[in-house]
Parts: structure tokens; C-alpha cells; sequence
């Protein structure tokens, strides 16, 4: 297992290029009203008033998959984290403009947040392309290790999903490796389609756009939670 200390530190920028007016005013006035809570527990009614099934997208990047998931699945209630302050504005841009009220953000660790929530509490959980640490000494910050699985694990429902997209072989293979050493999730891949072909749930992201233009594969991994 990971030591906890280490699953729990960022690395990498906070932001990149300075925020246009328009953009420094959705941080200002409207992320406080969609944000997490900063301290105590979380649930689905804490969040969002009501019982309603709780989807995490951990990295949202800009928030294109976040937004259209929650504007397909309105009565579903969405936690996005992302410790990225450019790609939490494209978030809140997609949310202003689908005029979505079931998504709530994080702006940090997305660890912090999905401790907080009670177990098996969770329908589905993404990691989608995330930062892929390709140097063997930096393997022990990917997303994909024992210390946030058993994290992952713990808030999601018996037979709930957890998605992971990724453009990089080294990471494909390392994370093909770490959940195959898991008893607590099951892959549903029943053939080599399943997991090269984009299911039609899934909607695109520009980062997967982007390595498909740069040649890439892409893998499409589903794991449900035993």
C-alpha cells in the first residue's frame, strides 16, 4: 500500500494563463455557490437537498465529460474535483452556459473530498486521462495505486462503476496491472471492443480528441466495485 502521506500531496501547476474579466468574475461569484463544502461530511443531500444517486469525476480538465454527463442525467448529483483554477473556469463555463444545477465543484485534492462521503455511497466514479507520470521514480503519484483505490473502493456502492480513460501505454499497462492485483473490482471488458471503442455513455474529452489527432490509442477501462 501506499504510504498515506504520499497519496495525498499535489503536484503540478495550479494555473496556467491569466483569466479574462468574464472568467475571474464566474470564480468570484458563482464557484462559492457550486462549491464543496471545505470541512465536515458530505452526501447526496448535504450537496445537492435530496437522496439523488452521487457521480465524482476526479481531474475534469475543462469539464466537458462533467457537463455532458450531467446535463444527460439531470437527477443525478455530480462532485467534480480539479486542483487546476483554468480547467475549473472551463467547468463553470459549461455550467453556465447548459444552465446545469446538479454539479457541484472542487477546487484541490479530490482525495479531501471523497473521504468525507459516506461509504458505499457512490453509483460511479471517472478518472479520465490522467497525468500518466511516466518515469518509474514518479510512479507513485499516479491516480492508479493502491492507497486511492482502497480510498475509491470504500465509497462505492456494491456493482458501482469506475471508469478509467487513458491515451498512455505506460499507464494503461500499469494500471491493467494494479486492478488485476484487486479482488474489489471486477474488469467487464468481455472482449478487446470493450475496451478500444468508446461506449456511447462516454462522452468525449479534448484530451482524448487530441491523442486520437497525435495517432494514439485510447483505452476505455470499466471496473465495477465487488
Amino acid at each position: 500500500m501506499n504510504d498515506p502521506a504520499t497519496i495525498r500531496r499535489l503536484y503540478g501547476r495550479r494555473q496556467g494563463h491569466k483569466l479574462r474579466e468574464g472568467q475571474a468574475a464566474l470564480v468570484e461569484e458563482t464557484l462559492p455557490r457550486l462549491s464543496v463544502p471545505a470541512a465536515g461530511p458530505l452526501d447526496a443531500r448535504i450537496l445537492f437537498g435530496d437522496d439523488r444517486p452521487l457521480h465524482v469525476e476526479i481531474g475534469f480538465g475543462a469539464g466537458e465529460h462533467l457537463a455532458a454527463q450531467a446535463g444527460e442525467t439531470p437527477d443525478t448529483g455530480f462532485i467534480g474535483c480539479e486542483p487546476f483554477l483554468n480547467g475549473v473556469v472551463g467547468a463553470l463555463v459549461h455550467i453556465r452556459d447548459d444552465v446545469l444545477d446538479n454539479v457541484r465543484l472542487h477546487m484541490g485534492d479530490a482525495l479531501e473530498v471523497i473521504e468525507r462521503l459516506p461509504d458505499a455511497s457512490l453509483d460511479r466514479l471517472y478518472l479520465l486521462h490522467p497525468d500518466p507520470w511516466p518515469k518509474a521514480r514518479h510512479a507513485k503519484r499516479r491516480m492508479v495505486n493502491h492507497g486511492p483505490l482502497d480510498a475509491i473502493a470504500a465509497k462505492l456502492k456494491p456493482g458501482a462503476e469506475f471508469r478509467l480513460g487513458t491515451d498512455d501505454p505506460t499507464y494503461c499497462r500499469w494500471s491493467m496491472m494494479i486492478m488485476n492485483q484487486r479482488a474489489d473490482f471486477a474488469w467487464t471488458a468481455q472482449s478487446p471492443r470493450d475496451f478500444l471503442e468508446r461506449p456511447a455513455d462516454w462522452p468525449e474529452t479534448r484530451y482524448e480528441r487530441k491523442a486520437r489527432r497525435q495517432g494514439h490509442e485510447v483505452w476505455y477501462f470499466r471496473y465495477v466495485r465487488r
